[in-house]
């Protein structure tokens, strides 16, 4: 065989190899993350109680600690005690006017004894004008009562009113200065301790969820047509090892914008300046750790 031909087999033989391995390959490559969530305190105070350990396992909504609420319930004790005050101002309206209404009864009753009196010619004119003016007088001073009962106690259930939202105000205060997770997840970093003072806004710890990691990959745009949301792929777990392991993802976001690729990420055309992330959750079985590197297989599972 010629030296000519040997070469030109063996130019064959490797790009045929390469294009092997390449098809047996990840089509996507990148590093897994967790979405990290940043606890900070709401409350300005000394830390009471705080029980948070780094890699401790914490549920979402699980209270983990609690900062000094004694001048809030105090301040919320006073309003109580001003709420109760201003309430205790407020008119019994019916008790204020019964008075000016019997009265008032007793005038019609002696209007309706006069007029029969006067059919029968047994009084005069001037009777009845007079028990009906007195009549008129009473039902004035009713109204006019009652005008000004009934402003009272719209200023009392005001001024209660107002007591009242600055009471759930406090109470709002007191419900932030319990410390709740926001997610299932395991802590990374503690950035303070019981007994310190903290301060409204900072950082205490920070928690991730280590159950569903995301490996953020990058496309080429002549991937994206083979590439969709809720889509399911072969994941691999540092697959530049032999014990590689495989996992079934899904794919849950696609970057609608192209950027630069990474100097850290080669896509399978290297020759592509411009790349989609692309974000891949995982199903964690305690291997995966965030950092990792790992590819992706876009082909049917």
């Amino acid at each position: 065989m010629k030296i000519n031909d040997c070469i030109c087999v063996l130019f064959v033989a490797a790009l045929f190899t390469s294009c092997e391995r390449d098809d047996n390959g990840p089509d996507l490559t990148g590093t897994f993350e967790a979405e990290e969530v940043i606890v900070s305190s709401e409350a300005t105070g000394k830390i009471l109680k705080f029980d948070v350990e780094e890699g401790m396992t914490i549920d979402s909504g699980q209270t983990v600690g609690c900062v000094d609420t004694t001048q809030l319930y105090l301040r919320k004790m006073q309003l109580l005690a001003n709420i109760k005050a201003v309430k205790s101002r407020r008119p019994d309206v019916r008790i204020q006017i019964a008075a000016i209404e019997q009265q008032l009864a007793t005038a019609k009753s002696e209007k309706i004894r006069v007029e029969n009196l006067l059919k029968a010619n047994a009084a005069n004119r001037k009777q009845l004008d007079d028990v009906e003016a007195q009549i008129a007088v009473l039902e004035r001073q009713l109204e006019a009562q009652e005008t000004l009962l009934y402003k009272t106690v719209e200023g009392v259930a005001g001024e209660s009113s107002a007591l009242e939202i600055q009471t759930a105000q406090v109470d709002d205060l007191l419900a932030k200065c319990r410390i709740t997770n926001p997610i299932n997840g395991v802590v990374i970093a503690r950035y303070s301790r019981q007994n310190e003072v903290t301060s409204s806004g900072m950082a205490l710890y920070r928690i991730a969820d280590l159950e569903n990691m995301l490996l953020r990959a990058y496309a080429t745009g002549s991937q994206l047509t083979v590439i969709k949301l809720g889509q399911k792929v072969k994941v691999f777990s540092d697959f530049e090892n032999k014990e590689q392991r495989e996992y079934e993802g899904t794919v849950t976001w696609i970057s609608d914008r192209a950027e630069f690729t990474p100097k850290t990420v080669l896509t399978r055309d290297e020759r592509a300046d411009l790349v989609y992330a692309v974000k891949i959750m995982v199903k964690n079985d305690g291997y995966i750790k965030i950092g990792m590197y790992g590819g992706a297989k876009i082909g049917p599972l």
